[in-house]
C-alpha cells in the first residue's frame, strides 16, 4: 500500500496526491460507511492504486487525524483562517462561533481583515482589536486587490494546514488567488443583500511549498456540531480565564449571575461588552440544545 493525502472529493470519488506529488482517483471501501467515516479533504490515507491505468484505486485506511470539521468536511487543518471584510460587514457571532470551533479542535486561530482598501475598514480593525483582546487570536490585514500584506500573511502560513473560513463574499478565493496566483472562480458581492455569491462548491487541498491550504465552500452560518454542557462554553473564552475562581457561584456560566466577575470586568472596560453579549446568547442555544438533547 501507498500513503498520500486526499486533496479533492466529489460524487465518491477520491483523487490522492503522493508526496512526490503524483495523484491517483480512488474510491472508498465499503468498510468506510460500516464504520460511519467517509473520506475528507486533507486526509492522510494509505491506498492501492489501480491496476491499469484508467482504474481506480481504492482507499485502504484513513490514517489518525489531528482535527475534524463536518461542515465543511475538512480534516487535519492546524490554522483556522478566519476572513473578514468591510462589504460585507462582518458577521461577529459567526466569528465567535468559528473561534469555538478552533478551540474545541486545538485548531490556532488566524483573524484576516481583507479589502484594507475600502472605506470603513480601519473602524473594522479597531472593532476587531477591543472585541478579541485577550481572546488569543492573532489579527493580520490585508488588501488583495493591491497585494498589501500579503507577505507576512504568507509568513504566517509557513508549515501550517489551513483552512480558510468566513462569510460568503469577504475575498476568500481572491486572496487565494493573490496569495498564490491560483486561479479559482470568484464573485461581485451583490449590492441589494450585501451577501458574497458563494463561488467554491467543493472543498480542494493546494500545496504552496510547505504551506498547505483547504479552500472551502463559503458559508454564512455555523452551528454547533456537538450538544455539550452550557458550563463548559466558558471554557472557549481565553479573556474569562483570568477571573476563574472569582466569581460569587461556583461554577458560574457568566451569564446573568449576582456576583459574576467577568460581568464586573466588562463593565471596568477589561472584556468587550459586546462580545460578552454574543457569548450570553450562545450560551442560551447551549442550555437549550442541553435540554433538548433527548428530545
Amino acid at each position: 500500500m501507498r500513503e498520500g493525502t486526499i486533496v479533492r472529493g466529489r460524487g465518491g470519488f477520491y483523487t490522492v496526491r503522493e508526496d512526490g506529488g503524483d495523484e491517483f482517483v480512488l474510491r472508498a471501501k465499503k468498510k468506510f460507511r460500516r464504520l460511519g467515516m467517509s473520506p475528507l479533504v486533507g486526509d492522510r490515507i494509505l491506498f492501492t492504486p489501480g491496476e491499469k491505468e484508467d482504474e481506480d484505486g481504492w482507499v485502504e485506511e484513513i490514517l489518525p487525524r489531528r482535527s475534524q470539521c463536518l461542515r465543511p468536511p475538512v480534516a487535519n487543518v492546524t490554522l483556522l483562517c478566519i476572513v473578514i471584510s468591510p462589504s460585507p460587514a462582518p458577521d461577529w457571532l459567526l466569528v465567535d462561533k468559528l473561534l469555538i470551533f478552533a478551540r474545541k479542535q486545538e485548531l490556532r486561530p488566524l483573524l484576516i481583515l481583507n479589502k484594507l482598501d475600502l472605506p470603513g475598514a480601519e473602524d473594522i480593525l479597531a472593532e476587531a482589536r477591543e472585541a478579541y483582546r485577550g481572546a488569543e487570536a492573532e489579527l493580520l490585514t490585508v488588501s488583495a486587490l493591491d497585494a498589501e500584506g500579503l507577505n507576512p500573511l504568507r509568513h504566517r502560513l509557513q508549515g501550517e494546514t489551513c483552512c480558510f473560513s468566513g462569510q460568503s463574499g469577504v475575498g476568500k478565493s481572491t486572496l487565494l488567488n493573490a496569495l498564490f496566483g491560483l486561479n479559482q472562480e470568484t464573485g461581485d458581492i451583490s449590492r441589494k443583500i450585501q451577501r458574497g455569491k458563494n463561488t467554491t462548491r467543493h472543498a480542494e487541498l493546494f500545496t504552496f511549498g510547505d504551506i498547505q491550504v483547504i479552500d472551502t465552500p463559503g458559508f454564512s452560518l455555523l452551528e454547533m456540531d456537538e450538544v455539550f454542557d452550557p458550563v463548559l462554553l466558558k471554557d472557549y473564552y481565553p479573556e474569562f480565564a483570568p477571573y476563574l475562581g472569582s466569581c460569587r457561584f461556583s461554577p458560574c456560566y457568566h451569564g446573568r449571575e449576582p456576583g459574576c466577575a467577568v460581568t464586573a470586568a466588562a463593565k471596568d472596560g477589561k472584556i468587550d461588552e459586546k462580545r460578552l453579549a454574543r457569548y450570553r446568547q450562545l450560551l442560551e442555544d447551549c442550555r437549550q440544545a442541553w435540554r433538548e438533547r433527548y428530545d
